[in-house]
């Protein structure tokens, strides 16, 4: 492993990274809300920072091994995220103590949603922009290092599908280049943002509302330029707008790329995995729908509605919200809550579990079933018409063991600091799913958390982001042997 050729690409990242401080400076003069000059200095320590690392270190041109990517993948939202505070830091009187700019910063690039920030209808402009920008690169982050990169190291959801199982998206690689993968995939996604803030502005949004919520509609975030988020705008045809893109987001990306190659559509309904998405969404919204005339909570039309927004929102861990699910009768809260660990399909900037392991897990626990009634019988686990190798099996059970012990782990940290155990569990769950918004104390926002509470929630965003193992083996004394 080459420390020198690590920082040489965390140098270049750094750069390029501030060159993404710029847009929000256009937004504060175009507004004139005087933060263009928060997000000069933050660009200045930036671009020295990336500088002192990169050009001592930049005839370091050694090929990338294996143990590199783990590094550089972790240090990549890590680095990324500690320099994308500072913008929040520096803004006089919205500025943000270094805690809760790290929260926020990190929660941003993970695309989790949870925020520390209130009043945020009164925001600077720029800081709003630049909130909502995180989750867009944060989200472009994701589907790239989901779809090119975890897979050659061996880890995430994606590698279940484009190393080990065949079938119709998982011919080797979408293109012969991880560099060209990167690039078609960036297209999509952008062409899939624009497409999202043309149809809100159609449906009533002004341009920089249409803008703030396609960034975080299409990364499935859940940050919003509103306190109200979604619901600030009471408007049916914005909820399905954003139902719409939010189903397209939280399918993989490499369908996407496919259905565009191709020309057609069938592979949607040929994948098992986003079928198996669909089915268990409309299956969660009628009992939500129907759970809520039962109580009379709302009537027959709003009802419909506000269930099918908030079960997708919560379920493809977006964290929209229209209004608060958590005041919902009966279990249908923990129910909402308990749907974001599925999380949305492998390859996709949704968080959670991921489907494709939800089913293998489904379908393991059904085979051994099957084995206490025929005991001799050779049962195999199959995805589609395709069986899968009982490594794959094991690999998964492996990931949900550890993905438990660490929610606890984590779980039992947040209450020694002084939180309730509702709030604990609902927030522990809500970071390392990605998802945001939370039951208990922090239903409205996490500021009022202990500042210890925070860091080990930090901690979980960027495990649940980086599925967890990314993470793990950089803990484990084999991985800094030679």
């Amino acid at each position: 492993m080459s420390l020198r050729m690590t920082l040489r690409i965390l140098g270049l990242l750094l750069m390029l990274f501030s060159l993404t401080m710029m847009p929000p400076i256009l937004v504060s003069l175009l507004f004139a809300d005087g933060q263009w000059d928060a997000f000069a200095v933050a660009i200045g320590i930036t671009v020295a920072t990336g500088a002192l690392m990169f050009l001592p270190n930049r005839r370091a041109l050694k090929e990338l091994r294996t143990r590199d990517g783990f590094l550089i993948a972790a240090l990549f939202w890590s680095v990324l995220a500690l320099f994308g505070s500072l913008p929040l830091m520096l803004t006089g009187e919205s500025a943000l103590s270094l805690t809760d700019a790290v929260f926020e910063s990190f929660s941003g690039l993970t695309t989790t949603g949870a925020t520390v920030i209130t009043g945020i209808d009164h925001l600077p402009e720029s800081i709003l922009y630049y909130r909502q920008q995180l989750q867009w690169l944060g989200g472009m982050g994701i589907v790239v290092l989901a779809v090119a990169i975890l897979p050659t190291l061996g880890v995430g959801g994606m590698a279940l599908y484009r190393t080990e199982i065949p079938g119709p998206l998982k011919d080797s690689k979408l293109t012969p280049r991880i560099t060209e993968t990167a690039k078609a995939l960036w297209y999509i996604y952008a062409s899939l943002t624009i497409a999202c803030m043309l149809a809100y502005m159609a449906a009533g949004m002004d341009w920089f509302d249409a803008l703030g919520h396609s960034f975080s509609t299409v990364a499935i975030g859940g940050f919003s330029t509103h306190d109200a988020s979604i619901g600030y705008f009471d408007s049916a045809a914005i909820e399905l707008i954003c139902v719409f893109f939010l189903l397209v987001s939280a399918v993989s990306f490499s369908l996407h790329f496919i259905a565009w190659r191709e020309r057609s559509l069938l592979h949607y309904f040929d994948d098992p995995e986003a079928r198996f998405l669909l089915l268990f969404l409309a299956g969660l919204t009628t009992i939500t729908t129907v759970s809520l005339w039962l109580t009379d909570t709302y009537g027959t039309e709003l009802g419909l509605r506000h269930a099918l927004f908030q079960v997708v929102s919560v379920a493809t861990t977006t964290g929209f919200a229209v209004t608060d699910f958590s005041l919902w009768p009966g279990a249908l809260p923990f129910l909402l809550f308990m749907a974001a660990f599925v999380g949305g399909c492998s390859g996709s900037t949704g968080g959670g579990m991921k489907v494709i392991r939800i089913i293998l897990i489904l379908k393991q626990g059904m085979r051994e079933v099957m084995r206490l009634i025929h005991p001799s019988a050779v049962i195999t686990v199959k995805i589609g018409r395709v069986s899968v190798p009982d490594g794959i099996a094991q690999a998964v059970w492996g990931f949900f063991s550890v993905y438990v012990m660490l929610f606890f782990l984590m779980l039992v940290g947040v209450m020694a600091t002084g939180v309730d155990q509702v709030t604990a569990w609902s927030t522990v769950g809500s970071a390392l799913n990605n998802l945001g918004p939370a039951l208990g104390e922090a239903s409205a926002h996490y500021g009022d958390l202990p500042d210890l509470a925070k860091w080990i929630l930090v901690l979980a965003m960027l495990l649940g982001r980086l599925e967890i193992f990314t993470v793990l083996v950089l803990f484990t004394p084999a991985f800094w042997r030679r």
